[in-house]
């Protein structure tokens, strides 16, 4: 009593004190209390005794029902069998004598019973020993309610494959048991439905509790048994049926026939019949009277029925358009928010997907098209209206608003949709219903919000629209353009923003047939320059400028154009865009500047647009002496900011300037040029101490990498300087994967190829080893990060290349001196760690043990192909890059990784 007392304390300070040191205490007391053996029987003799030496408030009660279910979860398996009998028993008497309390504490007891029945496997058949007891408890007063809850409960519990404390084979057992008593449950909930047992229960509350626990048993798979042909009179259904039509039970009504309808074939069919007596009696009531619940709730069970069953849709009955109405009409009811229309996109795009694919064919699919035509319109026009801005993200001019994340969200979700709808309308159709003419009438207002939404929606069908080799009139985009450059920068805000970056949206996805026209050309660039200078529409701007001048260079590089992107790229120091929005603007330059014809004008221009490159290194440079920037600490760190944006720049150009062959470059030839002055720069840059910083020394790599690439021979002389420089710091700052990526590993491959024997130290052989032996652990695992996610799969031959590489150092390694350095093992090692560091839920169970030996194998195979065609005679079959069966096979099992760790987050 003593010890029942003092948790009946501690339990009120935990929850009603207002010191909360006292709170602490009693909190790390009961911790301490829930640990001691006395524990399963002080808490046992709360929940059974009807004499209490403390009043019940169901507080103390629930508190030792959550004991007792975490200590049978944990020492459950290592109780004596004659323990866990006496346990069961004090649990039924609990769940009998709590079961008019908070409906939280039967639960917990519940939970408490299922935890030790699923650990009492010794007994054969622990879930019949159950039966039988609740078999007795059910014929006793008030024992109805406990009965229903602990059937409820324990299929959940079964069924959970969270819980791994339970094995397979153990689940597999008990859910096998569980449902042989299914025709014991189905008579018992029959019983319950036409309140032949009161139980002392209030209808309404009597009927959701059955329904709760008949969803656990559909969920358990029960009707499995039951044949599909007595599913339209079976009372069951009758009787959930008709729960629909009771506000109290009307979710949990459709949640069960939502999950009836995901499993089991034949009652699409036979709900799909009953469709126009849903509509009728509960949706047009609820639209009229604006009941978000009933809506939601009718719109997501329909949508199940369409979704499992398009065939049946596709006949177009009565009923099938009484389904396809009604969808309609929950799309565009007014909501605060976007769940109703969202709940019904994955049946409109099965439907649609069902319609355009090979299940409907030849004339019949065209009728069908036909027919649905009108359907898919209509659905245009109500998710147009849904996915607008509300009036209040309309009337914000903050400049630094954006659209809200729930309707961002949707738009996502709607994006396969509308590109179904565009072609089952087909595109000029679509384009039709998207432009209007009317907008720029002098009379009315522009429309913006309708404006907007319809950019997105063109924006998002333009690959389809683009297939299609049809023409189009965009004059309306350039009516935008004329309007929206006409604006004062200080009106452009709040939604008019969104609306510039629509626009910009637009104009870089059609901009092969916006740009046909050059009087086209000035009104767009200066447009687009007005919109980099924004945050909101920086991006979308930059990426439309760099299409542009992808698709119509010849048009962009008039004479006349060229001051706009020299005065666009002198003003990036400025702005200080994103990196990725700063790549798209330097690209469209140099882009452009490639078409200049004169070499003069065109070095001239290249001066100009790097020079603040040119300076920010060159302060870098001379600060290397002196140190004088690095006394002031702000100061060095905008300038080491600089210094990196102006590496980044240079290597852009680098990458998007053609070089002509040896024997035909010239002294005035652009990267001859731009070399003549980055190469002294970046030398100095790399024995600087400022490498340390890994932003900058990644960007002077990358820059270092491309000029490599883009000059190609021209760059041969530089390359004793280059490896000097590299090998220099890397000794200092060998944290920096970024070395082993600058043209390193080809280079040290051929190196290591051509003598396979070198002094200690010095060579750049001995560097190279050294490079990987210090950086190869984390570049491994970078790599492995890089191919999770959705964008991974652009990343596949890069990542393979560089392990094809690395496996090929480590294999030639092992035929030296340095094999203690570097070899194969090393590589094991790398790849082990890195998939261990993974973590536990990126990898299937099992996963993490098949991986390193598959792609050991698959390296093992990729090297031996790399170094067999680089020591070939003439090295004539060159399987460098993922060429030979072994490179195949490698990139394989690289692209089936990634593919099947797309829905993991990119954190690279």
């Amino acid at each position: 009593m003593e010890l029942q007392m003092k948790v009946a304390q501690a339990v009120h300070v935990l929850n009603h004190d207002t010191e909360s040191s006292n709170r602490v205490a009693a909190n790390q007391w009961l911790v301490q209390f829930q640990q001691t053996e006395a524990a399963w029987e002080v808490a046992t003799s709360i929940l059974t005794s009807d004499h209490q030496p403390f009043p019940s408030d169901f507080e103390v009660e629930f508190f030792a029902a959550q004991i007792l279910k975490r200590k049978i979860q944990n020492e459950g398996y290592y109780l004596q069998l004659g323990v866990k009998d006496a346990l069961l028993n004090a649990l039924l008497v609990a769940a009998k004598r709590l079961s008019s309390g908070p409906p939280q504490l039967l639960t917990q007891i519940c939970l408490a019973l299922s935890a030790l029945i699923l650990r009492s496997v010794e007994h054969g058949k622990p879930i019949e020993q159950l039966f039988y007891s609740l078999q007795n408890l059910r014929t006793q007063n008030d024992g109805i309610v406990a009965v229903l809850e602990m059937l409820t409960v324990l299929p959940e519990e079964i069924v959970d494959t969270q819980n791994t404390e339970i094995s397979a084979s153990h689940r597999n057992q008990y859910g096998q048991e569980l449902l042989s008593h299914t025709p014991m449950v189905i008579e018992f909930l029959l019983q319950q439905s036409e309140n032949k047992f009161q139980g002392g229960l209030q209808p309404n509350e009597r009927n959701r509790k059955v329904l709760r626990c008949l969803l656990s048993w559909v969920r358990a798979g029960c009707f499995s048994e039951i044949p599909e042909g007595s599913f339209p009179t079976h009372p069951l259904l009758n009787f959930v049926f008709n729960s629909l039509q009771v506000s109290s039970s009307f979710d949990l009504a459709i949640e069960v026939l939502v999950e009836l309808v995901s499993r089991h074939e034949g009652l699409p069919q036979v709900l799909l019949c009953r469709v126009p007596f849903l509509k009728e009696m509960l949706l047009l009531p609820a639209l009229t009277g604006g009941d978000v619940k009933v809506i939601g709730g009718l719109a997501c069970l329909m949508s199940e029925i369409g979704q499992a069953a398009p065939s049946l849709i596709v006949e177009a009955s009565a009923e099938a358009r009484a389904l396809t109405d009604a969808l309609l009409s929950c799309v565009a009811f007014p909501c605060e928010d976007w769940d109703i229309a969202d709940s019904t996109l994955q049946f409109w795009s099965s439907l649609a997907s069902y319609i355009l694919g090979s299940d409907v064919n030849g004339t019949n699919k065209k009728n069908v098209e036909g027919m649905f035509f009108s359907v898919f319109s209509a659905l245009l026009d109500a998710l147009l209206l849904r996915a607008q801005v509300d009036e209040s993200t309309f009337s914000d001019e903050s400049r630094t608003f954006d659209l809200a994340d729930g309707l961002v969200q949707f738009r996502m979700n709607l994006v396969e949709l509308l590109v179904d709808i565009c072609q089952l309308l087909q595109p000029a159709t679509f384009v039709q219903k998207l432009f209007f003419s009317g907008w720029f009438s002098t009379n009315v207002a522009i429309p913006w919000k309708e404006v907007e939404i319809k950019l997105f929606a063109l924006n998002v069908v333009s690959d389809v629209v683009l297939q299609g080799g049809q023409t189009f009139d965009f004059s309306v985009v350039m009516q935008l353009v004329t309007v929206l450059s006409s604006w004062p920068s200080d009106d452009l805000k709040g939604f008019m923003c969104i609306v510039y970056r629509s626009v910009a949206d637009v104009i870089g996805s059609y901009s092969k047939l916006i740009s046909t026209l050059e009087t086209n050309a000035r009104p767009l660039l200066l447009f687009l320059a007005a919109g980099i200078s924004e945050p909101l529409s920086s991006n979308a701007c930059a990426s439309a400028l760099r299409k542009l001048c992808e698709d119509a260079s010849a048009v962009m590089y008039e004479p006349s154009n060229l001051d706009i992107f020299m005065w666009i790229g002198e003003a990036l120091e400025k702005k200080c865009l994103p990196l990725e929005d700063e790549e798209e603007v330097v690209t469209a330059i140099s882009l452009v500047l490639g078409y200049v014809s004169n070499k003069e004008l065109q070095n001239n221009l290249l001066s100009k647009l790097l020079s603040s490159s040119y300076d920010a290194i060159g302060k870098l440079i001379e600060d290397d002496n002196n140190h004088s920037l690095r006394q002031n600490p702000a100061a060095y760190t905008q300038i080491l900011g600089l210094a990196t944006r102006g590496l980044h720049r240079m290597g852009i150009v680098f990458s998007h300037l053609e070089m002509p062959l040896l024997s035909e470059a010239s002294a005035d030839n652009p990267i001859i040029a731009v070399i003549r002055v980055f190469w002294p720069m970046l030398e100095k840059l790399f024995r600087s101490e400022h490498m340390e910083n890994s932003s900058l020394s990644t960007a002077a790599c990358r820059a270092l990498s491309l000029a490599i690439q883009s000059s190609g021979e021209h760059f041969e002389m530089l390359l004793p300087k280059i490896l000097d420089c590299l090998s220099t710091n890397f000794l200092s700052f060998q944290g920096h994967e970024c070395y082993i990526r600058t043209g390193f590993l080809e280079v040290g491959l051929a190196s290591l190829l051509e003598s396979m024997t070198f002094s200690p130290e010095g060579s750049f052989g001995a560097t190279s080893i050294q490079v990987i032996f210090h950086s190869g652990e984390g570049l491994v695992s970078n790599i492995v990060y890089a191919l999770l996610g959705v964008s991974a799969m652009s990343r596949v031959h890069k990542c393979a290349t560089i392990l094809q590489q690395l496996a090929a150092f480590c294999c030639l390694s092992e035929r030296t001196t340095w094999k203690t350095v570097l070899s194969w093992e090393f590589l094991h090692s790398w790849l082990q760690a890195a998939v261990q560091a993974l973590p536990a839920d990126y990898l299937k169970q099992g996963e993490a043990e098949m991986l390193v030996p598959v792609w050991l194998k698959a390296l093992a195979g990729a090297a031996s192909d790399y170094l067999e065609s680089k020591s070939s005679n003439g090295r004539t079959s060159d399987y460098g890059h993922m060429q030979g069966k072994g490179g195949r096979m490698l990139k394989r099992v690289i692209r089936e990784f990634a593919d099947s760790h797309r829905n993991i987050p990119n954190f690279t």
